[in-house]
């Protein structure tokens, strides 16, 4: 089971969703998007977050509010955290988190601890969580094939633009070829190489001329 929660509508169009427990956590993590930001409590258990953003938007087009919104929403699913003021919630992209197989179940690490950020959270702040839980879905969704899908989109993708940069080579190479044909062309009209019909009457002999001669 994985619950999806809308952000605030004036932040955009955003979904944030978490896990039921560690169990869909992992699938969560195996089967995320490159544009999954993960969010949890910092040194405390807590629900995995996840906020998808938009394709080719990064961790820094996050806006402040969207934040608090992830925030509050990772402090308020932490048995412990949403008991205390002044906690940390640590957030880095989907494809920074580190699973190994000595790990437990939902335990992750990082690639890179430079990626990931921290951002204060002083307290819970109700109407952000109730307003939060309002927009709250129940789904059960085949994580493998959404990833499936979306990998083969990917690769159809990157073989159109492919072909297409194939042709536009193509196209460019023709038309290299028919500059250098057509400057070839040009030379060969050049004026100093050319003799015109006038030429060839007032140098040719007459008639007469190749009778005497032949004479």
């Amino acid at each position: 089971m994985v619950f999806y929660f809308k952000a605030l509508p004036t932040l955009g169009d955003y979904t944030i969703f978490m896990g039921l427990d560690k169990h869909e956590n992992e699938d969560l993590i195996k089967y995320g998007f490159p544009e999954d930001i993960w969010f949890h409590v910092d040194k405390m258990s807590s629900a995995h977050v996840y906020l998808r953003l938009h394709k080719c938007q990064t961790i820094d087009d996050i806006s402040e509010g969207l934040l608090d919104d992830c925030a509050q929403l990772v402090k308020a699913n932490s048995i412990q955290g949403n008991k205390v003021n002044n906690i940390d919630v640590v957030y880095t992209p989907w494809f920074n988190l580190k699973k190994t197989t000595s790990m437990d179940v939902g335990q992750v690490g990082f690639h890179n601890s430079k990626m990931v950020r921290t951002v204060r959270v002083v307290k819970r702040l109700n109407d952000t969580v109730n307003r939060l839980n309002k927009t709250k879905v129940e789904r059960k969704p085949d994580l493998k094939a959404e990833r499936e899908a979306v990998n083969a989109a990917e690769k159809a993708e990157r073989k159109l633009q492919l072909r297409d940069k194939k042709r536009r080579e193509e196209m460019g190479r023709l038309e290299k070829e028919r500059q250098l044909e057509m400057r070839s062309y040009k030379g060969l009209m050049v004026s100093e190489k050319m003799t015109s019909n006038k030429q060839i009457a007032s140098s040719a002999k007459s008639l007469e001329e190749l009778e005497e001669d032949f004479m």
